[in-house]
């Protein structure tokens, strides 16, 4: 299969968000965006303005128009004690299959909710209105499997990753609306880059999730990874809590994606995988811009140096310095969803200015 090559062709250092911002109107967001990172914009979720813009609900459209969810309030449960169940599986593989077979009015039942996702479509719509003319590809953001799946639950109070009928279910989920959502961005015109935010994937080796193993994991994300790939996209994983970071790399990814401030030393213990995905062409998201009241505290330089000694760090371990520089993204550490509009504008602000720096 023949790859898509353009996260090589991008400038090392170059910079783009996690996804969240906290406005409740677009507008403001996606100017925001392609004010501060006009190379690689991405569309901004917006979860201040409810629940159905959570990362989670943002997905799950067919699993609720199916019966197989049922959402309560802010609860989302897998129904499955209900009396009609299995004719429910039945219409939600019906338009699997369909939509896999090439059906688009089957692939769009795994579009977002009209009202789960603002940002996505005045992001689209500013690009068709010529809003930003030199971007070199666009960036979406969906969320991972663990972390779907480790939120939530059946009737009976059990994660629902652990249950092997419903892990499918959620995996089918993603795996499509990957496909379409890689499908609707290249309506831009440009090519595309998706990331699929799974912070909850630290849940591995912990002894809360002992049953949680690697191969559930991989299981869980190659599939999502192989069907972005196939769209001739790029595909990312974020995880911005402290994790396992050779799991991500033994993927099929292409940008591994981590909160360097609070967690660069620990990429220190994988030295041999981080160089490893290197050789490979994979690319480092470096989110060395910290999403808290801390941000206020840093400027270009302070950060500079932070991402410069880190680097001085891994290079004495063994990674090459200058993959590490060539092959790299600037991003905040995390989305910034649940901030200040104030703090939001500084974090990006900070991360616009370092990697204009790295970038040279």
């Amino acid at each position: 299969m023949k790859r898509n090559r353009t996260h090589r062709k991008l400038p090392g250092g170059v910079a783009t968000g996690i996804g969240s911002l906290p406005f409740t109107e677009a507008a403001p967001a996606v100017a925001l965006i392609n004010r501060q990172f006009p190379l690689v914009p991405h569309w901004p979720q917006l979860p201040q303005r409810g629940l159905r813009e959570g990362l989670i609900f943002q997905v799950f459209r067919c699993l609720v128009e199916t019966g197989l969810i049922r959402v309560r309030g802010d609860q989302a449960v897998f129904d499955t004690e209900a009396s009609d169940w299995p004719e429910r599986l039945t219409a939600f593989y019906t338009i699997c299959l369909e939509a896999e077979a090439g059906a688009t009015d089957a692939l769009a039942r795994f579009a977002f909710s009209p009202d789960a996702a603002a940002g996505f479509d005045a992001f689209c719509d500013a690009f068709q209105a010529g809003h930003n003319t030199v971007a070199r590809c666009v960036k979406g953001q969906m969320v991972g499997p663990l972390t779907m799946g480790l939120r939530l639950k059946g009737p009976d109070g059990r994660l629902a990753f652990y249950d092997e009928q419903l892990r499918d279910l959620m995996n089918r989920t993603l795996v499509l609306h990957a496909g379409w959502q890689c499908a609707r961005l290249a309506e831009t015109g440009l090519p595309v880059m998706l990331f699929i935010d799974d912070p909850t994937v630290a849940a591995y080796g912990t002894h809360a999730h002992i049953a949680l193993t690697r191969e559930m994991i991989l299981d869980s994300l190659n599939p999502i990874i192989t069907t972005i790939q196939r769209q001739d996209a790029v595909v990312g994983i974020h995880s911005c809590d402290a994790t396992d970071w050779a799991l991500l790399f033994e993927t099929g990814t292409d940008i591994v994606s981590f909160d360097a401030y609070s967690f660069g030393d620990a990429m220190a213990c994988y030295v041999p995988a981080l160089q490893g995905f290197l050789e490979r062409g994979g690319i480092i998201a470096w989110g060395v811009v910290p999403t808290g009241e801390e941000a206020f505290s840093e400027t270009r330089d302070s950060l500079l140096s932070r991402l410069y000694h880190l680097w001085d760090q891994l290079a004495a371990l063994g990674a090459d310095r200058q993959q590490l520089r060539r092959q790299s993204m600037i991003t905040p550490a995390c989305g910034t969803g649940l901030l200040s509009a104030e703090l939001a504008e500084k974090i990006y602000a900070l991360t616009a200015e370092v990697s204009a720096a790295v970038m040279g």
